[in-house]
């Protein structure tokens, strides 16, 4: 069985209805354990239990939260442990053109450096699902669809 951590910053509420979204999608995949939990409860060695891990974020300044950047940071003591766990990523922004698309590839760079596995999509979101605000159903459908594919790849390369 993959196990699969959404975890996020969330100062509004708007990333963390997201990362409830991607939660859902990948509990949709029956061979998967899903954990949600705010960054704050989540260590750099947390991160060593999972298959797949997906990480959300508020935009601020055109990147991903301090708190966010601080878990990332600090799990530099694991480099090359987390080599071939799949990742993904999401943001939230105030306004079209706040800055989402380069906060998920911004956590997308730092999930690569340690040799994580990132699935794009062809037909949707292509680096991650973004919204503009509270989520709409486009969000909501796009952060389900990223849940199931990471779970779904986690899993296959698991062998669970």
């Amino acid at each position: 069985m993959a196990r699969v951590l959404v975890t996020y910053y969330s100062r509004s509420g708007n990333t963390e209805k997201m990362a409830e979204a991607v939660a859902a999608g990948a509990r949709r995949v029956g061979s998967a354990s899903v954990d949600v939990r705010p960054v704050s409860d989540v260590t750099p060695d947390d991160l060593l239990a999972y298959d797949g891990i997906i990480m959300g974020s508020p935009v601020y300044y055109g990147t991903m939260a301090a708190e966010l950047k601080d878990l990332l940071d600090k799990s530099v003591i694991h480099h090359g442990q987390l080599a071939g766990k799949v990742a993904g990523a999401f943001a939230s922004s105030g306004a079209i053109g706040g800055g989402t698309e380069t906060t998920v590839l911004d956590i997308l760079r730092a999930l690569l450096i340690h040799g994580m596995i990132v699935q794009g999509d062809h037909g949707g979101a292509h680096y991650g699902p973004v919204a503009f605000g509270a989520p709409d159903e486009r969000s909501c459908k796009e952060c389900e669809k990223l849940g199931r594919r990471v779970a779904e790849l986690a899993g296959r390369l698991s062998g669970g």
